[in-house]
């Protein structure tokens, strides 16, 4: 990652919502384009070297598949193929959009590195993978690592195995994550993304799987630079992860609200801006004659008043005029030369 981009990165999460099918991974391609998101990401496995076939589904899956059946059952339905993957990078490179896809196993990586991927994901369930990590970090490309359900001790550990092969820290992004889904707003723990940052020098961003889009534009006005949420076609959609995805009218909502709080952070420098510049003298006050002020007469403050507009002498030189002569005459309501 380039710390010298200023763009909030983001990244619209279609993960494993296609459900399967080739068609539906395209139209989220589509979608994610149409809101304006920089990248689309999918999720790469080969179903049998991810989970074994004794894993059971984490309790959301079971809710939100409505299905009891092994993690493999489920993710063997979900998994897409070499041909696949060229088929939809084609197609986000016609759509406009970066494509971005999390390996969840060593065939995967290769893959990825085959098929020319510009960066890397590391899901948070591969944090404490010291080989997958170690195979990830080789690749010598820049990497983002989702933090979910980690301590800040493994957090550092998986970093320490980037730096080992030779990463900056500008190279790495950490983004803060609680992994459940949808995960509770309580349990968000928002400021943990500023002291990841703060703990390893790092840039910092935020995978989201809260409901709504609230949280992932509060997570770019505290200092984010990648954003990524997980989105849909529709929610009603069979699968694990649809409940807790946005639908593409509010995917185009979220980019909108964080490019409005991107632009809105500004640079820092406390200045004044052009559009306050006109309103400046009407806003302010100076000083002026309370009534009528004869040349040679002291003035005090029972004869000075401060008064719109703000275009004579400010009020913060009043101790500088009380008690000095008057050069001229001055009418009432007139502003006050020295």
């Amino acid at each position: 990652m380039d710390s010298s981009v200023s763009r909030i990165l983001i990244i619209a999460e279609a993960g494993v919502n296609h459900n399967g099918s080739l068609e539906m991974a395209k139209e989220l391609i589509e979608v994610a384009a149409k809101a304006g998101a920089d990248y689309v990401k999918f999720q790469t496995f080969v179903a049998k070297k991810l989970v074994a076939h004794h894993a059971p589904q984490a309790e959301y899956q079971k809710t939100n598949t409505g299905k009891v059946e092994s993690q493999l059952e489920m993710i063997e339905r979900l998994e897409l193929d070499h041909s696949a993957h060229e088929v939809l990078i084609d197609h986000a490179k016609k759509m406009g959009i970066g494509f971005l896809s999390t390996p969840f196993d060593f065939e995967s990586i290769d893959l990825l590195y085959r098929l020319g991927l510009s960066i890397f994901k590391v899901p948070s369930g591969e944090l404490t993978n010291l080989p997958y990590l170690r195979k990830v970090a080789s690749l010598k490309k820049p990497v983002i690592l989702s933090t979910g359900m980690a301590l800040l001790g493994e957090v550092e550990a998986a970093l320490e195995v980037f730096l080992a092969q030779g990463y900056q820290r500008d190279q790495v992004t950490i983004l803060h994550c609680t992994t459940e889904y949808p995960a509770p707003l309580a349990e968000v723990n928002l400021k943990a993304m500023v002291t990841l940052g703060q703990a390893f020098g790092t840039q910092i961003g935020y995978s989201d799987h809260t409901q709504g889009i609230e949280v992932p534009i509060a997570a770019a006005a505290l200092g984010a630079r990648v954003i990524e949420k997980h989105f849909t076609l529709d929610k009603t959609l069979p699968g694990p992860d649809h409940q807790a995805s946005l639908e593409p009218a509010e995917l185009v909502a979220m980019v909108r609200g964080i490019r409005n709080i991107e632009l809105a952070l500004g640079d820092g420098v406390k200045r004044l801006s052009p559009s306050e510049a006109k309103n400046k003298a009407i806003a302010r006050k100076s000083i002026v004659a309370a009534q009528v002020i004869k040349a040679g007469e002291v003035f005090s403050e029972h004869n000075l008043a401060l008064k719109r507009p703000g275009n004579g002498l400010s009020p913060m030189l009043w101790d500088q005029v009380v008690g000095r002569k008057a050069q001229r005459d001055f009418v009432p309501d007139e502003l006050i030369e020295l």
